[in-house]
Parts: C-alpha cells; structure tokens; sequence
C-alpha cells in the first residue's frame, strides 16, 4: 500500500530501521511507495534528531507570516486606546515616531489588528434593491422586446435545459427560443447577437431583474449584458420584483411554449431545439392570434431597420480623461487601483475633477459616481442622471 509522510510514526520507524539493517534507499522507496527525496528527509530527520525527528509533526506554523509580535500589538491598541478617532494610517505614523528603529507594519496589517479587537466601525453597504422601473406601451414592432428564461426541465438524460426566450411586444413573433444549459450570461450572450444580426435592434428590452438580465450587487442593478444593451443603444425595461404579469404577453407564450414542447420533453439539448425550431415556425406563421384579429405574428412582424453593428468606443470630449476599467473592476489613476464594478470590465468611462481631489466617473451620457484622494472606491450617485436614462420607455 503506497505510504507518506503523514501515516503515523511506526511506519517511519520501519522505514529507518531496515534502512540502518543496511536495505537500499532506492528499493525500500519503492516497497513504501514513497519518492528517494522524502526518504532521504526522513533518514536526514532521524539522524539531526533521533526518534523525535520521526515524530508526527504540527502542521500550524509557529507564527504566520503577517503576524505582529505582541509587543508591537498591544502598542497599537494602547494608540488606538489614548486616540479613539484615529485610524490605521495616523496609529502607523505615530508608530514610526514611537519605535523609529523597527520595521513599521503596513497599515492593512494594523486595520486588521484593530479589526480582530472590534475596534473598527463598520459601515454598513448599501445594496441595490430592484424596484422595477416605468412600463409604457409600444404600438410598432421592434419598438419593445421581452426576454426571460422560461422555467427550467430535466431532459430525458437528465441534464436540465433552461430556454431562453425573446419575443416582439407589438406583433408576439417569437424571435428566438435557444435550449441552455444554465442562465449564465456566456450563453445569452450569443442568442441576443445572432438575434440582433438577423432582426435588428430593438429601441427597448423589457426583462425580470434576474440573472443574467441584472446583477443585484452592481451599480443600478446592471449585469454585463445590459451594459451591452446601453452600448447598442438600447433602453432597458425591468419589471417589478414578483410581478410576472407586467411582462404578461411573454408569460402567456410561455405556457404555450411548455404544453407544446416539454411534455415529454426531449433526450438532449440538441433534440429539444429541434423541437424548438419546430414550435416557432408554427407560432409565427401558422397559429393565428387573438389579440391581432386573428392574424398571424409573421404577418404584423417587421425587422428593425436599425441594424447591428458592435458598438464604437465612446468618447469623453467633456472629460480630463477617457480610461478602461480592468477586467477585475478597477479605474486605474496615477498609479492608484479605485475599485468600481466588474460589470463594466473592458468598457472605457470618462473621468472628470469636478472640484480638488474629488473625480466624477461618466459611462456613455450617464453619470455614476465620485472618488476622491482618500477612499479607493466609487461611490454611486444618489439621484443620478443614470437612474433616470435608465427608466424611460421606447417611444410608441
């Protein structure tokens, strides 16, 4: 049975016994199943340390890496004690001033030490909470589309399939139903291009707040598809958390989607969209429609006439500076890393001073947030031209 380092002490012993009776180094490692290089140290431990050095061994380190002598701790709290307002980067530089012959500690290392001790105020983060935004009617095609996720199935191999749906508000003509593996934004991702190659562009997409349509931990609610969206030039339209029936039109193809198409459901994804492509066709063009007279949707639908094209860097002519933010969601300044949002990886913003030290971040015509010289983080604008672009509806 291979052996380690880690069975316990007998099976060490074993090992330098035979060793000392004069077996093979080579041999012996074999029979063990260890490699020569462990054999050696344990040979090379028995002979600096005896029958201790075959001991089991603790595996916790005497003292991590960041882990400040006592000492140098409790000066920090006895700082922090005397000077109650003060915080890391002033207990640091006072510090330096008391001990100027030892190494200062950084002042993460200090926040943590006055953190472990409950001695820094938390402040509380404010989570965007989705309220849905204005609803309008659209009489035109194209003037307003629904997307959503119809509820998730197990397929007869017993993976599940979630179809991602997208349809007309004016004409109902189901513009794609793509069988997917989850609701991650990678998948939806290329259904909406191929949709927009083949249709156009939408002036308004109307969705729920979930994944991957929104994101609730971002500025606004966004998610990086609808940052996409409004790089198109498209409006976005959320309904109210737990009203399915503002997107009511899309909910009721849905059921039909489900009576027609999921029971039974097909073996795989590939088989299911087959079946898909099978129910649009009729849907559009050979199942008449109530709510258009009786008209089929492929007979009121229309394509966009505004095409596709990937969207053109914007630019900031009213800015100091246009910048990219990294894929982890920083604003890169001189130097500094300002933490903003990841669902604006690889977008450029535009930075502008607004007064000394203070710097307003703008994407396209919307304004999103400040950062000064003393925090790294954008903090979102409380009335902001953002929110209110973001609400209004496409033009009927």
């Amino acid at each position: 049975m291979p052996w380690n380092e880690c069975q316990p002490m007998d099976e060490r012993l074993r090992f330098v016994a035979r060793l000392l009776d004069g077996e093979k180094m080579a041999g012996l490692c074999r029979e063990f199943g260890i490699s020569r290089k462990t054999g050696y140290k344990i040979y090379n431990r028995y002979k600096d340390y005896g029958l201790h050095g075959l001991e089991d061994r603790p595996r916790k380190p005497y003292r991590h890496a960041n882990q400040l002598p006592f000492q140098l701790e409790r000066s920090i709290l006895a700082i922090k004690r005397e000077y109650p307002t003060w915080g890391a980067p002033k207990i640091r530089d006072k510090l330096i001033k008391q001990y100027p012959t030892i190494k200062p500690p950084a002042k993460s290392t200090i926040h943590a030490v006055l953190d472990r001790n409950g001695l820094v105020k938390r402040r509380k983060r404010r989570r965007y909470k989705a309220k849905g935004t204005s609803l309008r009617d659209t009489k035109v095609p194209n003037g307003l589309w629904c997307a959503d996720y119809k509820g998730e199935f197990r397929l007869g191999n017993r993976q599940y399939c979630y179809p991602l749906t997208i349809t007309d508000y004016r004409s109902r003509y189901l513009l794609a139903c793509e069988s997917l593996p989850s609701t991650k934004e990678k998948g939806a991702f290329p259904v909406f291009e191929r949709t927009f190659k083949e249709f156009g562009l939408p002036i308004a997409i109307r969705t729920d707040n979930g994944v991957p349509f929104a994101s609730p931990n971002a500025y606004y609610g966004l998610s990086k598809l609808a940052v996409w969206w409004l790089r198109l030039g498209i409006r976005i339209e959320r309904i109210k958390p737990g009203n399915p029936q503002q997107n009511g039109r899309h909910e009721r193809m849905h059921l039909t989607l489900k009576k027609e198409t999921t029971q039974p459901p097909k073996y795989n994804l590939l088989q299911q969209q087959e079946h898909f492509e099978s129910f649009i066709e009729g849907y559009n063009n050979d199942r008449p429609h109530q709510a258009l007279s009786g008209k089929y949707p492929g007979e009121v639908y229309t394509p966009s006439p505004r095409e596709y094209h990937p969207p053109a860097v914007p630019e900031y002519p009213y800015h100091d500076r246009t910048i990219m933010v990294t894929e982890c969601g920083r604003i890169c300044l001189d130097g500094r890393k300002i933490n903003f949002s990841t669902v604006f990886g690889g977008q450029h913003v535009g930075i502008r001073e607004v007064a000394d030290s203070i710097w307003l971040v703008s994407f396209m015509d919307y304004d999103l947030g400040f950062f000064d010289d003393t925090v790294n983080k954008v903090e979102p604008v409380g009335n902001s031209p953002f929110a209110s672009k973001l609400l209004p509806m496409s033009p009927v």
